[in-house]
């Protein structure tokens, strides 16, 4: 029988060989859990047989093959049908077939309803144009909380779970309606803001189910992420396409469509489009991964040119930020772009491999960007007593102070690793550990921002 130290060992090892595996981008999350249980079947027997717990580790691993070749075997066995499974469900025993999956009707259930939530304040005599604000504080509680049932229906999550996080959106829903905020004011456009970032988290946890915890499990979702937001683009430029044909169809017989795409196709289309583009990456995720890794290689290093020339422009010309242009806003986008940038070149590397060109393109890409950002920071803080302290300008200091510790301690452990002083995971752990802080920063700009500034 393996003694506890061996149980820590055994577990640490199949971690490893989880979390490499999960990077074989044809692989799918649920068939690494089959692989998984298969390979604890194989240790059992062989420390039954009477092998130590590590011998019997390594045995089975050499019996189930070299990862590389499982990979390349599931890609060309599921190569001919990739697409053709998006609607079409395996084969049943006996020759049957399903032609739609379960989760494929339950997510388009979802996303009609989140159609209809959009919808719903109509009844209540609130409209899209008089009631902006209302409509913006409560956008997400429209979506968020029909994507995250549908990942607690998907992971089976148990009852105390789903209990928090229905407080969470329904504390989410109070503050964002219960304050007296002024028309048009800046803490109700921060409210607005602030309210889906917090509850992505909430999502987050729904996602990852009980893989939360670890490191693998937040990075899923951080991948998940990333995805969702590239198939939404593109179907947001179908839905553009589409939205151009009806208006070019109507008005050929003499009728405007405008009232009803203002209305109707535009909001409930936004709504629904969140559920199904989030089935598509469900659906089809070992296809799906391979396109941020693609787009972070061919933009990093044309992010960091732009950030090199910028800041050789300002050695050579001498000349200040302009921070009468909401630079720092501008600035604050430019880190959360390199933050992604960063974030999805980590998640799709190989952690054994070793420090190549594309890793010291990344270490310039995020000083680069500190870099430049310290310069907007400097210039601000020069003038911050004549501009006063606002929401805004609070807000904005805020993400830029969270934004700033996470790429610095990043680059900090990347040097490291580019140095063998250390290894990729600790990159990819402190990523996923400071998820919450975004969560929490957001909610303490829901809860506190508005008294704190007027409510204006």
């Amino acid at each position: 029988m393996a003694t506890p130290g061996h149980a820590v060992s055994l577990e640490a090892q199949i971690d490893e060989w989880r979390s490499f595996l999960r990077r074989r981008q044809a692989i799918h999350a649920v068939d690494v859990t089959e692989l998984e249980d298969h390979l604890r079947e194989q240790v059992a027997v062989l420390t039954d047989a009477g092998l130590a717990t590590d011998e019997a580790f390594l045995v089975a691993v050499k019996r189930m093959g070299a990862l590389d070749e499982i990979s390349r075997e599931f890609a060309r066995e599921h190569s001919d049908r990739l697409w053709k499974q998006l609607v079409v469900a395996p084969s049943e025993p006996g020759g049957r077939q399903a032609i739609v999956p379960t989760d494929a009707i339950v997510a388009f259930a979802l996303a009609v309803a989140a159609a209809a939530l959009v919808k719903v304040p109509a009844l209540f005599g609130l409209d899209l144009d008089g009631d902006a604000g209302f409509y913006g504080r409560n956008a997400s509680l429209f979506v968020l909380p029909l994507l995250t049932g549908y990942f607690a229906w998907k992971r089976q999550l148990d009852r105390r779970t789903v209990l928090l996080l229905v407080a969470a959106f329904a504390a989410a829903a109070v503050f964002a309606n219960v304050y007296p905020f002024a028309p048009e004011g800046s803490t109700e456009v921060l409210t607005a803001l602030h309210v889906p970032i917090a509850l992505w988290l909430v999502v987050g946890i729904a996602y990852a189910g009980t893989r939360w915890n670890e490191v693998a499990g937040r990075m899923d979702f951080v991948r998940f992420s990333g995805e969702l937001f590239i198939y939404y683009v593109l179907m947001a430029l179908g839905g553009c396409l589409l939205t151009a044909f009806t208006v070019v169809m109507f008005n050929t017989i003499g009728i405007n469509p405008e009232t009803f795409i203002q209305s109707w196709l535009l909001p409930c289309g936004a709504a629904g489009a969140v559920l199904v583009a989030a089935w598509l990456v469900e659906a089809k995720q070992s296809v799906i991964e391979n396109m941020a890794p693609v787009l972070t290689r061919l933009f990093t290093p044309l992010f960091a040119a732009v950030l090199v020339t910028f800041l050789g422009a300002l050695l050579v010309t001498g000349h200040g930020v302009d921070i009468e242009r909401d630079a720092l806003i501008d600035f604050n986008l430019i880190l959360v772009v390199v933050l992604a940038l960063l974030l999805y070149s980590v998640s799709a590397r190989d952690p054994r491999s070793s420090p190549g060109l594309f890793d010291g393109m990344q270490v310039v890409l995020v000083v680069s960007a500190l870099v430049a950002d310290a310069v907007a920071l400097w210039a601000i803080a020069a003038r911050i007593t004549d501009l006063g302290f606002s929401a805004n300008r609070v807000a904005a200091l805020g993400v830029n102070a969270i934004l700033l510790i996470n790429l610095a301690w990043s680059a900090v452990l990347y040097v490291r690793f580019l140095r063998g002083r250390g290894s990729i995971g600790r990159v990819e752990r402190w990523q996923t550990d400071y998820l919450p802080v975004y969560a929490a920063w957001s909610a303490l700009v829901v809860i506190a921002f508005p008294p704190l500034f007027g409510y204006a």
